[in-house]
Order: C-alpha cells, then sequence, then structure tokens
C-alpha cells in the first residue's frame, strides 16, 4: 500500500456489541479524515456475518454494508462485540477469522471481541484485555493466554481493548503509529480528549476510590479478599495480615461499609460465581471450587438465599462461551 493509499479498517460486528465503543473508534478514524483537506488517512467498512443489520446490546440495530468478505493483507480487522459473543461464534465466523488471520493483518477486539478471538485460537501466548466483566471468565476458560487489567493491550498484529471509552485511547494509539503523533493529538483535540491514557492504564479506579475508603488497613483487608476468592481465607486470617483484631476488623467493617467481613468475602465470591454462570458453561461443580465453596449444595443453597434463584436456573442474562467446549 503506498503512502496516498487510505489504510482501511473492517468492523466485524457480533450481535450484543456495544455500539458506544465501536461507534467512539470509528469516530476518530472519521475525524483523522478532517486534518487535511489533500489527504484521506482511512476508509472503513462494517460487515456481519450474513450482511444484515446487526442489533447492539442496547437494542439499537446498525446497518452494514458486507457479509463476510476476503480481506487485504493490508487491512486491520476489529471483532465488535458485547454482552453475548456465543451469539455470533459461529463455525462460519471462527473459520473466517482463522483464514483471514493467516493473511497476516493486524487484528484487534473490542470488549468481548477478545473472547471471539481468542475462540478461534488467535491469541495464544498474547498479552490481551477484554472489559472487566469477562475478564475473570476468560482468564479461567483460556489459561494460554495473558488476560491484564488494562484499558488496551497491544501484542504484535494483535490488540485488543476494554470497550466503550476505551475505544478512544486504543484508536488514538493506531493513529499515533499510523501516521504520528501529531495527527493522534490534533484527532484528540477534536474528540475534547485533552488527557489520552496509555495502555497500562486500569479499567476501574481503585477499589477506595469506587468505594471512597479512607482506612489503609481496611483498603489492604478488601483487596486480599479479592486475590484470595478460590482459597478464602479465614477473618482471623485476613485481620493477622492487616495488623489488627479479629474485632477491630468487624468495627471497620461495619462503620464504612455496612457489614461484617464475612459477609463482605461471601459478597465477592458470590458475585464472581453469577459472572461465571453468566458467561461460561462450566459446571456448577467447577464454579463452586473456583469460589472457594466446600461443596455444591452448599454452594447451591446459599446462591439462592442471596439472589432468589437457585445457580441452575441463573443465567445472569447471558451465556459467552456455550460453544467453547
Amino acid at each position: 500500500m503506498s503512502d496516498e493509499t487510505p489504510k482501511r479498517y473492517v468492523f466485524l460486528l457480533i450481535p450484543g456489541f456495544s455500539p458506544l465503543g465501536m461507534t467512539c473508534a470509528q469516530e476518530a478514524l472519521a475525524l483523522a479524515n478532517r486534518f487535511t483537506r489533500d489527504k484521506r488517512y482511512y476508509d472503513w467498512l462494517l460487515i456481519s456475518e450474513d450482511g444484515q443489520p446487526v442489533e447492539s446490546w442496547n437494542g439499537v440495530k446498525i446497518g452494514v454494508e458486507s457479509g463476510l468478505i476476503d480481506l487485504r493483507r493490508d487491512d486491520t480487522l476489529i471483532v465488535c462485540a458485547g454482552v453475548d459473543a456465543k451469539a455470533g461464534a459461529s463455525k462460519r465466523v471462527l473459520s473466517w477469522l482463522r483464514r483471514e488471520a493467516r493473511r497476516g493483518i493486524d487484528l484487534g477486539g473490542l470488549s468481548s471481541g477478545a473472547f471471539i478471538l481468542a475462540m478461534a485460537g488467535l491469541l495464544g501466548g498474547k498479552r490481551v484485555t477484554t472489559h472487566w466483566e469477562y475478564a475473570g471468565a476468560m482468564r479461567e476458560l483460556f489459561p494460554d493466554i495473558d488476560v491484564q487489567d488494562v484499558i488496551y493491550a497491544v501484542d504484535g498484529r494483535v490488540f485488543t481493548c476494554a470497550g466503550s471509552a476505551s475505544s478512544m485511547d486504543l484508536m488514538l494509539d493506531r493513529i499515533g503509529r499510523d501516521y504520528g503523533d501529531e495527527l493522534a493529538r490534533w484527532v484528540a483535540d477534536q474528540m475534547v480528549y485533552g488527557t489520552p491514557r496509555a495502555d497500562s492504564h486500569a479499567q476501574r479506579m481503585p477499589v477506595a476510590g469506587r468505594m471512597g475508603l479512607r482506612n489503609s488497613k481496611l483498603m489492604l483487608a478488601v483487596d486480599i479478599m479479592r486475590n484470595n476468592i478460590e482459597d478464602p481465607l479465614p477473618p482471623g486470617e485476613v485481620a493477622r495480615v492487616v495488623g489488627l483484631s479479629v474485632r477491630q476488623l468487624e468495627r471497620l467493617f461495619s462503620k464504612y461499609l455496612g457489614t461484617s467481613p464475612k459477609k463482605y468475602y461471601l459478597g465477592l465470591r458470590l458475585e464472581k460465581a453469577r459472572y461465571l454462570l453468566a458467561q461460561t458453561d462450566m459446571t456448577l461443580t467447577e464454579i463452586c471450587v473456583l469460589c472457594g465453596f466446600r461443596a455444591p449444595s452448599h454452594f447451591s443453597k446459599t446462591y439462592r438465599k442471596a439472589f432468589g434463584v437457585s445457580p441452575s436456573r441463573d443465567t445472569g442474562g447471558s451465556t459467552l462461551l456455550s460453544q467453547q467446549r
């Protein structure tokens, strides 16, 4: 491709995709074309499996220009997915992705688009990211992939991002790589995005910020719990690690979080269980073990008490990877 030929980005829309993430990415490319009147930097193409409009997670349908096509070697492909990746992870789509990847093209995924690339076997050994809701399930299902809690990741020809607003950060990075920092900065100004974030930026603010915590020992206790879901620590051990008595730890949780350490810890484990139920086809026994419950019967009873429905009947709204096994 000559320097005068626009770079083409091809967006594969998967049913349930995030329209915000896709729009942020496409808008960055469109704005780049306004930088100068005598040069067009980008072209783009929206496609779907069957060439028909695709419904996003919020019900908005987006029209596309084509079904699955043969890509050019200098194309960049971005898989746009969201709450129900398995709905578009058909054998035809996965086979097409594998075939096009063999051309040596750049491959990207927005939000759970990384799941589809992983299901196609294209992310082995790669450093990637996905929306934080799906990260835990992705780590369990694809242990050979380095899933990181960052807004976007670039590893060779593969790039992924958490979706939504982080798509802007990713595309500004892509524009900088394609044409230089001056154009990327100009596009950021046009987007009224004064401080684009680096790829190392975490997806969510620290626990302390989200919860409004100011007590360092309480913050440490919460982090310890979050990092020990599969093998829960007794309250006494958590208290010992943070340098408090059990009673002191209970007072902190009561004062700042309105609950006990035991109930808070249980909530974290049930939260992970619900994500795994929604996003994978793991058995209840597997989820039981991964979330630190001693037996499936105890897990089911605790889950039903917390959510009012048994885990066998609660899919959490979507099952991302029912075709993985």
